[in-house]
């Protein structure tokens, strides 16, 4: 590398985007326990560069036509302090150099600064947000990238130290690889390591051993080379010669993360269809997990030559999975829409992700403890398939684990739910809301509560969409705890409970009718609930309609105009009511009922995590009833 740092004619200095100009920073003054991560992430690169250009040369095959095979090439100076990782992969034109170098085009860039700036996790997370390039100014106080384009005749030199720009200019070609990119480390004093054989031997062997390039280590004066991986297809050797090791770094390469995979699944398929699977469950949650586009990251090939990483081979809700399906049966040269409705792609996702469901579900039963972590990281994404996927509704139903009232810090399954039914219980009851605490501690448990009734606590947004779709599990259909009525009466109280509820009487109707005149439309109904036990009252959704909790997501989107008036019920059994109902029969308090009935769903709603209707008019009825009571 040269250190003249005035760019020649023809060479333009350009400034860093402001958010690689952050993580730059970062990289640069931050100390991470694992920095040799970026060799990783170096070879990844030079890695997709040549399967890319393999899938290039499936239309043009006179990028391919000098005959040399693909290879990633590594060698140090030990006497100059320097790294080199070479590929002759697609390479990159001046733009693309910019654009990749220059820019960070991936959404989740902010969230990874964000959770970066723990230097304790930083490292794990480079691979993962796809920002792995620049955790090279970890190690390098000055980074060189020589391209030239497969089939150009023109190339170009990018350089930086990480300090808030970089030159680019053209290269004679005499000094560039033929094609493919070269990216030289001028090593800083405290990574002088990264020079000596010895490390990068270990380097690769750890986390880049089955990449699908060979990668040669170039020793010595006389450039002895050293093949430090064979670029075999690890998805291609039969399971018993993997090892467990072998499985685990490929994982790292295929997924970008450093965690252990949850599970890994890897076959071949022969028959209609011939395919080689390999494929893991994260124990840890990817980045990406609820972006809007909810894209899978399985990379798809055909005898071995890479074709994308975006087709949709797998459905959304197990976008989580990472890995690799090779087809023996697709063409090479198929396009990206051809892949859109392709049969026999159709026929291979159905087929994995059977497979995926029955050893998910074979986890669950042989070592319950791994499936929980699995569930607790994924389960919010496997309910979308509740949702979305009617054939495969009851594989799933097997595998979803909820907290329940009986269970609020384990997991239950939905088998364990119905095998711990009530007398005459015909429902399996669940409560929607944002904080399983929060359900816990709300009115509308009480009544079931007093019963022995297992509820159901769900506080994913999902929750109120699948359960709203989902026939049932076992023959009981999903019912609310907090739409239309309990219908608990012909269910026996638990032991050691009061005995039975109060009967509402002429009273209670008055007060009832009262309240529903004073209330107006601010809500469809008025009458006596069986669901509460201890509380005076709270809201529930009309029989007909929408769970309060989904009515409130779907406001919040703009995807419902208006939300309909809940239904205010009370328990003739609380001292309040008694009292009131007591005032409303003998009719000479029309005052203070008219304010209870305010102040009372005003209630309601904060327990509901509401504001009253008219804060300044519930404030000022509760002063007046405070005063009376002083006075």
């Amino acid at each position: 590398m040269s250190d003249d740092k005035t760019p020649p004619a023809g060479g333009e200095t350009l400034s860093f985007e402001a958010e690689v100009s952050r993580l730059l920073h970062m990289m640069v003054h931050a100390v991470y326990s694992d920095r040799e991560v970026f060799l990783r992430e170096l070879i990844s690169n030079a890695a997709d560069a040549c399967e890319r250009l393999r899938m290039l040369a499936l239309d043009k095959p006179e990028l391919l036509a000098d005959g040399d095979a693909f290879r990633i090439t590594i060698s140090t100076d030990k006497s100059a302090g320097t790294l080199t990782v070479g590929d002759n992969g697609s390479g990159m034109s001046r733009t693309e150099m910019i654009e990749n170098l220059g820019t960070i085009a991936r959404s989740g860039t902010r969230a990874f600064l964000e959770s970066a700036a723990n230097k304790e996790k930083g490292a794990a997370l480079i691979g993962q947000f796809g920002v792995g390039f620049y955790s090279a100014f970890m190690v390098a106080s000055d980074v060189e990238v020589v391209s030239r384009q497969a089939g150009s005749e023109e190339a170009w030199r990018w350089r930086s130290d990480g300090k808030g720009a970089f030159t680019i200019e053209p290269v004679a070609l005499e000094a560039a690889p033929a094609r493919g990119t070269r990216v030289t480390l001028k090593l800083a004093e405290d990574a002088r390591d990264f020079a000596e054989p010895a490390t990068i031997e270990r380097v690769v062997a750890e986390y880049s051993a089955h990449v699908p390039v060979p990668i040669i280590l170039a020793v010595g004066q006389g450039e002895a080379e050293k093949t430090l991986a064979d670029g075999s297809a690890l998805w291609r050797k039969a399971k018993s010669a993997v090892t467990a090791d072998e499985y685990r770094e490929f994982y790292g390469h295929v997924s970008g993360q450093f965690d252990e995979p949850a599970l890994t699944v890897h076959y071949r398929a022969e028959g209609r269809n011939e395919y080689s699977v390999l494929l893991f469950v994260p124990s840890v949650k990817p980045f990406d997990l609820f972006e809007p586009d909810r894209k899978g990251r399985i990379k798809l090939y055909v005898r071995r030559v890479f074709i994308t990483d975006e087709a949709k081979i797998l459905p959304a809700w197990l976008r989580f999975v990472r890995g690799v399906i090779d087809s023996e049966d697709l063409p090479l040269n198929i396009s990206r829409e051809m892949l859109q409705k392709n049969p026999v792609l159709e026929a291979i996702g159905k087929a994995v992700t059977n497979r995926l469901l029955a050893d998910l579900d074979k986890l669950a039963t042989d070592d319950p403890e791994k499936y929980a972590k699995v569930w607790e990281a994924f389960g919010a994404v496997l309910k979308e398939g509740i949702y979305e996927d009617a054939e495969r509704r009851d594989q799933i139903y097997k595998l979803a684990r909820f907290h329940t009232t009986g269970s609020p810090d384990g997991w239950r399954s939905l088998a364990d739910y119905v095998a711990a039914l009530r007398p005459n219980q015909t429902a399996i009851y669940y409560a929607l809301g944002e904080d399983a605490k929060r359900l816990l501690a709300g009115p509308h448990l009480e009544g079931f509560a007093r019963r022995g009734i297992e509820v159901l606590l769900l506080t994913d947004p999902v929750d109120a969409f699948w359960v709203r779709t989902a026939l049932g599990y076992d023959g009981k259909p999903f019912q609310s705890v907090t739409q239309g009525a309990a219908n608990l009466d012909n269910m026996p109280l638990k032991e050691g409970s009061e005995a039975k509820d109060e009967v509402p009487d002429a009273a209670f109707a008055t007060l009832a009718a009262l309240f529903k005149q004073t209330l107006g439309d601010r809500v469809s109904d008025v009458r006596a609930s069986t669901r509460l036990a201890t509380s005076a009252v709270c809201l529930v959704a009309p029989d007909l309609g929408y769970d309060r909790r989904l009515e409130k997501i779907l406001a919040s989107n703009e995807q419902l105009k208006a939300v309909s008036a809940p239904v205010l019920e009370l328990n003739p059994g609380n001292a309040l009511i008694r009292s009131l109902s007591a005032k409303a029969a003998a009719g000479n308090a029309a005052d203070a009922v008219a304010d209870a009935a305010v102040i009372l769903l005003g209630e309601a709603k904060i327990l509901d995590g509401e504001l009253p209707d008219d804060p300044a008019d519930f404030s000022a009825r509760i002063a007046k009833l405070m005063a009376k009571g002083l006075a």
